[in-house]
């Protein structure tokens, strides 16, 4: 890094990807991307392989096919280049370089790679039931945006240690996270590949979006599970702190996934970053942290107990007090009338205004008791009074 690039603050990125079809399969389903967002360059090509983020960031993806024959194959090619024109329509050209943008771009442009992917399948019945895993991960400034849908993964190596940073859309994830069972058991468990989630099979599509603060030396890993399932976190940690080359690291980490039985394709991308615009690293670790936009910050922002107004009933008996309530007809009420049930206008069959009044009736029986006595008495003045006279 030269003296001036120093001085501005400059965040570097070095990247490298490498995909494998491994030992057992005839074709290799997977697929990748690297690009320069600011620039639109995608390529592994040298002005990649080192650049600097700029303002609209940096984007690797990961995606790993499945269907069978060319359906996987097809699936994860879509997704990548789905994911890349959706980005540079919904985000190289918008007009706000926020982060709050760039994450609802990144969740726009999965849930559209779903959406072409599903409707392909439709109109080509011998792929139905094609799909593809998608890893992807944005850096924008010192903080890293991942979209997940699947199991491929995403790791962060930092002072020797490689933290998974997403989170399996699986049915051993789901076991794991209810303590049916370890982690362990897990990696050897017969049902380990059953994934919950895939870009194509369903018209709608849950995209997990997490963050992560980046710090200097940070190497991020993205690999599809024909990687993971064959080595542990430590291992991952180990060969990335063995050579600062990151081709060698891709290299390494394919050759072990292939030593180890290579069931599967295997997909790596290295990222690492550096420049004196990231803070250096410290002793906290990364861990799975759900992205909350900017909106939702706001809606949690905890309300200070001076900020809310004193209720005061008197104010509101002098409202109630000013209020002119008409008196409505009074009729009788049925012989089995039930209770009348509170509605959002006060009670039932009255105004608001009537019933935040109170209103008070008279029961048509207490009028008809008052009105059938004073009939009695003018009955018994006119028997004892006016007939005695005659």
């Amino acid at each position: 890094m030269t003296d001036s690039q120093q001085s501005s603050g400059e965040i570097i990125v070095n990247v490298f990807g490498r995909t494998d079809v491994g030992r057992t399969r005839e074709h290799n389903e997977d697929c990748f991307i690297v690009a320069d967002l600011t620039t639109g360059n995608a390529t592994l090509q040298p002005e990649v392989r080192s650049h600097k983020p700029g303002e609209r960031g940096s984007l690797f993806m990961v995606a790993d096919g499945m269907g069978g024959a060319a359906a996987g194959e097809i699936a994860s090619a879509m997704a990548t280049e789905v994911v890349l024109s959706e980005l540079e329509l919904r985000w190289r050209h918008a007009p706000n370089a926020t982060a709050d943008t760039f994450v609802r771009a990144l969740k726009a442009a999965t849930e559209a790679a779903n959406a072409r992917i599903h409707k392909y399948a439709a109109e080509h019945p011998e792929n139905r039931g094609m799909g593809t895993t998608a890893t992807i991960a944005g850096i924008l400034g010192e903080t890293l945006f991942l979209a997940q849908v699947g199991d491929s993964r995403g790791y962060l190596v930092r002072n020797g240690h490689a933290i998974q940073i997403t989170k399996d859309q699986s049915l051993m994830q789901k076991l794991i996270e209810a303590g049916e069972l370890t982690a362990e058991e897990a990696e050897v468990s017969e049902r380990r590949n059953i994934i919950l989630q895939a870009l194509g099979p369903e018209p709608i599509v849950k995209v997990d979006l997490t963050t992560q603060q980046v710090r200097r030396g940070d190497t991020l890993i993205l690999c599809s599970d024909g990687m993971s399932g064959q080595m542990r976190a430590n291992d991952i940690a180990r060969i990335v702190g063995e050579d600062s080359d990151l081709v060698a690291t891709c290299r390494k980490l394919i050759d072990l996934a292939n030593e180890n039985g290579g069931p599967d394709n295997i997909t790596v991308i290295a990222a690492r970053f550096e420049g004196e615009g990231l803070r250096p690293a410290d002793a906290e670790q990364p861990e799975h942290k759900v992205y909350a936009s900017e909106s939702d910050a706001r809606a949690t922002v905890p309300v200070s107990a001076a900020s809310i107004p004193e209720f005061e009933p008197d104010a509101i008996t002098a409202e109630v007090d000013a209020v002119t309530v008409p008196v409505p007809a009074v009729t009788a009420p049925a012989a089995d009338a039930t209770p009348a049930t509170r509605t959002s206008g006060g009670a039932a069959g009255a105004s608001p205004a009537t019933a935040a009044a109170g209103e008070r009736r008279i029961p048509v029986g207490v009028l008809r008791i008052i009105f059938g006595s004073i009939a009695v008495l003018l009955a018994l003045y006119w028997i004892l009074v006016i007939a005695t006279d005659k």
